[in-house]
């Protein structure tokens, strides 16, 4: 109940400032009276068992004085008529008065309060309470204003938890501090920007490549930045012993050197044919070479033109591993080429 009851006043304090202008005082005495509601949950009061304290509805009035943008402060006096419930029925007249203080917000309608509230009653004894809470001004004038606040009340003495509104109207003898009209500054006046007509961050007065693409990079003139690239591949097929046929797995190898070959149009290939040292060396010098050929006929079958082709035999006279093992002859069989291609690409931006 409490909570739906400080969340209504909340939204009638944000609802009364929806055409809120922005002219405050900023020092000076105000004085005003308000419609006070309180609800309070006092059941089975100490001092009457059965009695059961509930709503209020009241008037009060309050003086204040704002220090500065952002602080006021204000004594506050209220009459209320507490619903009694319980083994009672009818009404209890009771007094609030007390102390407050205010901060205004960035010094505008919105602000928080805190503060310390007596309540003298009849038939029950009195309470002490802290109050915190939240409000908003509108100004009609410059001087006449409505309010509308809501609070939450901690009893100091009894214990009880109220919340509480007030919606009041005010008049204030204060200073206010007035918005000047500032006539607007003149338009600047703006230079004319250099032209650069092919967009590359360079101005036609110091760009020697006209028309550059977009996707180029560029220097200080405006002219396309150029980069070497370097792209290269490797081939390496072994051979069993005494045999210039090479197995089929090495065929995707193969390939791979020849699609590098179509792709750089500047880049030839170099065979080479080894073998190992078992046997005749003049016998390995020839087995070498017809390796070589049958690894460059391949590429010609690939679609290589055999003038971008080099076969050359080496017998045995480049051994990969010298020992005398079966392992180390299976190394040296075979056949190795390296191409490499540089080319001078476009930088892109």
């Amino acid at each position: 109940m409490k909570i739906k009851t400080l969340s209504l006043l909340v939204a009638m304090a944000v609802t009364a400032n929806a055409n809120a202008n922005t002219t405050e005082p900023t020092e000076g005495v105000y004085l005003g009276v308000f419609g006070d509601y309180y609800d309070a949950d006092w059941q089975n009061h100490r001092d009457m068992a059965g009695l059961d304290v509930e709503e209020s509805t009241g008037w009060g009035a309050e003086i204040g004085y704002r220090f500065d943008k952002y602080w006021s402060g204000r004594l506050e006096y209220a009459d209320m008529d507490f619903d009694l419930g319980g083994i009672s029925n009818g009404s209890l007249d009771a007094e609030r008065y007390g102390i407050d203080g205010l901060y205004h917000f960035d010094g505008g309608p919105f602000y928080g309060l805190v503060g310390i509230k007596k309540m003298n009653l009849d038939v029950i004894s009195d309470n002490t309470f802290a109050n915190v809470g939240a409000g908003v001004r509108h100004y009609f004038t410059d001087h006449l204003f409505v309010n509308a606040e809501a609070a939450v009340y901690q009893g100091l003495e009894a214990g009880f938890t109220d919340v509480g509104g007030k919606i009041g109207i005010n008049y204030s003898f204060g200073s206010t501090s007035k918005t000047e009209e500032v006539a607007p500054a003149p338009a600047p006046v703006v230079a004319e920007a250099p032209q650069d007509s092919d967009k590359d961050g360079v101005v036609d007065s110091e760009d020697k490549c006209a028309n550059t693409p977009m996707t180029d990079a560029v220097d200080a003139s405006g002219c396309t930045l150029y980069e070497t690239k370097e792209d290269k591949v490797s081939l390496l097929v072994r051979f069993p012993h005494d045999d210039a046929t090479f197995s089929q797995q090495y065929v995707d190898d193969i390939n791979a050197v020849a699609k590098f070959l179509k792709e750089h149009k500047n880049a030839d290939v170099v065979i080479e044919g080894h073998a190992s040292a078992v046997g005749d060396a003049d016998y390995n010098q020839k087995l070498s070479e017809r390796r070589a050929k049958n690894v460059a006929e391949k590429l010609v079958d690939m679609g290589i033109d055999s003038m971008r082709i080099t076969t050359v035999g080496y017998g045995e006279e480049r051994l990969k591993n010298p020992a005398n093992t079966l392992k180390a002859h299976a190394e040296n069989r075979r056949v190795e080429a390296h191409v490499s291609s540089k080319e001078k690409v476009k930088v892109k931006r």
